[in-house]
């Protein structure tokens, strides 16, 4: 299901901030108010694309609320698909709809308000410098005990994940993608064929191992965390974290750049 907003017409790139969403009516409306208030001060032309994941909450009634006062447009599913494939119905929906692929961008952002949508304006304006990826980079003392046990544990017995990344931190999350990438990357792979199948820390590796060969150049930036104003609990479990991760292909990093 798409539900669209009436857009303006546009001169200039556009930023498509892309935000999977699973019961969270009590942070997402709040955030997009925010992203609207950061984006506005700006000054670049952006569209809000969320993805409501099955969501059995009042998330969608959220939705509907804010599409009358921002460029937001909504997918949604009737079946939980879960973060991986959220996600990757985001970005695919972008490369399919961004006209100009080579200067627009696509930004991958939470909805439970853990990540600063300031971070955002960082990440783009390097983007803007030439850089085809954006990835950010948490701090370890960011993260919450056991979240950061786990990274540890990942970097320690898991070091073929981290050995050839391209970046130091290949589980964060918010990320940014000049649309050519994700046009090329989703080129030779239908929907039937994802290239994302895991959840999560390991949604994330998978994604950046899938589009990094597309990109010439990537670049981190540090982001931060602040758990203070999501009022849900975690859904980090440690243990099927660690297994997603360990499941990984051997041969997930291709150093090989695509020729444009």
């Amino acid at each position: 299901m798409l539900i669209e907003a009436t857009l303006p017409p546009r001169d200039q790139a556009v930023i498509y901030l892309c935000i999977p969403t699973h019961n969270e009516a009590s942070t997402v409306g709040v955030l997009l108010w925010k992203i609207r208030n950061v984006l506005g001060e700006f000054g670049r032309d952006y569209r809000i694309v969320v993805h409501d994941d099955a969501s059995s909450d009042e998330t969608p009634e959220v939705l509907q609320r804010y599409r009358r006062s921002l460029p937001l447009t909504v997918l949604r599913s009737d079946e939980h698909l879960g973060y991986g494939r959220s996600v990757e119905k985001l970005l695919r929906h972008v490369s399919n709809e961004a006209p100009y692929p080579k200067r627009d961008c696509a930004v991958v952002f939470q909805a439970d308000f853990t990540e600063r949508p300031d971070d955002v304006v960082t990440a783009v304006k390097v983007l803007e410098g030439g850089v085809d990826i954006v990835a950010g980079s948490i701090e370890l003392g960011e993260l919450h005990r056991m979240t950061r046990a786990v990274h540890w544990a990942s970097r320690t017995f898991l070091h073929r994940i981290f050995a050839k990344a391209p970046v130091s931190d290949p589980l964060a999350g918010l990320r940014a993608f000049r649309v050519i990438v994700l046009k090329k990357a989703f080129r030779d792979r239908s929907e039937q064929n994802p290239i994302i199948s895991a959840e999560r820390w390991a949604a994330n590796a998978e994604m950046l191992g899938a589009l990094a060969p597309h990109a010439r150049r990537i670049v981190e930036v540090p982001v931060r965390l602040h758990y203070n104003l999501r009022t849900r609990p975690s859904r980090f479990r440690p243990w099927r974290t660690f297994i997603e991760l360990a499941r990984l292909p051997k041969d997930m990093w291709s150093t090989e750049a695509e020729e444009e």
